[in-house]
């Protein structure tokens, strides 16, 4: 089963736990009030670098020659449009930029370059995800709907054919997330009226960006127009795969943890950050793909710290991980090659039925729950005081 008692799987008691909780709330206040001028530049010098690299784009693909300036256009067009998906549109509609009272960069004025409206992500994703992250029934996120990411979850005739849908969703990313934000969205209606709304706006969405994307630009570029329709393509092809890549393997990739949905019952701020960390897994990444990964590469502060601003992330990365060395908790991060290899592992085994695979739901590396610490040779136990002493040792080698 997955995690029913998070301190319990995390070994921390009341105090460390108290402790841990108020060490992050630490975190929190000090960038809130750390928020200045220079994060204000930051944020509008990503969005004017988007829009001139997409202008750029569109110069290269109608006025290139061969297929060399193609390739060259299409490939500078997926990146803006990965900047905008991903640094831009899914940070700003976290609210990480609120605090400026900018109108135009704002959580309730953004709308993304892509088929699904931010209206209804935000319910989804903000909501349902982040507040239930990997409680298994409850977070819409895990699997989609339509993968199978965990063995408490029961096995179908229909997860034999996962490792496809995994593909076909890498691949029209766009739309299974613009779907799947309308049918958690329209989950709150208890009218017709008002799931066919929902249903309205989706399509009138959808309308606007398979008309700027297929028709407006391509007719702007005369007789070059299957150019501009082909590139358009490619690189919206090419955005979603990167951002399907980038979500699962923070979510999905080996020691991301799945929770029962009793571990809600009374959860306390503190436990809330806990299962963040233990239900989210970073990738290694520099400077130029922790931009084009709208820094979700630090996936567990994210989930911690949602709202803060992303260009933030490194800096509350370190005091996490320390936090981590003193409690003796798992920060779970590697290259992304590995991470998402390991997804893709989770994804073809868990398609096949429960008798064919070896470990069970407690102790296998894609799930795990404090049952694997059961029924086992008695765990030796450092103290919370000398473990801490401990941590400080270790952290104090580290930076010499």
């Amino acid at each position: 089963m997955a995690i029913t008692d998070v301190p319990e799987y995390a070994h921390l008691s009341d105090s460390d736990l108290e402790a841990f909780g108020a060490a992050l709330d630490g975190i929190r206040s000090d960038i809130e009030a750390s928020r200045c001028a220079a994060d204000r530049v930051y944020i509008k010098r990503a969005i004017a670098f988007h829009r001139i690299l997409e202008v750029v784009a569109r110069l290269i693909i109608g006025f290139g020659k061969g297929k060399f300036g193609w390739a060259a256009g299409t490939g500078t067009l997926a990146a803006a449009k990965c900047i905008e998906n991903m640094e831009l549109g899914h940070n700003i509609s976290h609210g990480q930029w609120d605090w400026m009272n900018d109108p135009e960069i704002h959580s309730t004025t953004w709308e993304w370059d892509m088929a699904g409206l931010t209206s209804q992500w935000q319910n989804s994703h903000n909501y349902k995800h982040h507040v239930f992250s990997n409680v298994v029934g409850v977070d819409d996120d895990l699997g989609f709907g339509v993968l199978r990411v965990t063995r408490d979850e029961k096995w179908q005739r229909s997860a034999l054919a996962q490792p496809l849908r995994a593909l076909l969703l890498a691949l029209l990313f766009e739309w299974g997330v613009a779907l799947h934000c309308l049918y958690s969205v329209q989950e709150r209606e208890t009218t017709s009226a008002g799931k066919d709304a929902h249903k309205t706006a989706l399509l009138r969405k959808i309308a606007r960006q398979v008309g700027k994307d297929y028709v407006v630009f391509p007719a702007l570029s005369r007789r070059r127009w299957w150019r501009t329709l082909g590139a358009n393509v490619v690189a919206n092809g090419l955005r979603n795969v990167w951002a399907y890549i980038v979500i699962v393997c923070g979510h999905f990739t080996d020691g991301a943890e799945k929770f029962a949905p009793s571990v809600l019952v009374g959860e306390t701020k503190p436990e809330w950050y806990l299962r963040q960390m233990l239900g989210t897994a970073n990738f290694r990444a520099g400077t130029v793909m922790r931009f084009m990964s709208g820094n979700l590469c630090y996936q567990i502060e994210h989930h911690m710290f949602p709202d803060l601003p992303s260009n933030r992330y490194p800096e509350i990365a370190e005091r996490v991980r320390e936090l981590c060395v003193t409690y003796d908790l798992p920060y779970t991060t590697g290259p992304l090659h590995r991470q998402f290899l390991l997804t893709a592992r989770t994804i073809c085994k868990l398609a096949l039925p429960d008798r064919f695979l070896t470990a069970t739901s407690d102790d296998a590396p894609e799930t795990a729950s404090e049952y694997r610490f059961r029924n086992t040779s008695q765990r030796s136990h450092v103290p919370g005081a000398a473990r801490r002493g401990l941590a400080t040792a270790i952290l104090a080698l580290r930076a010499t």
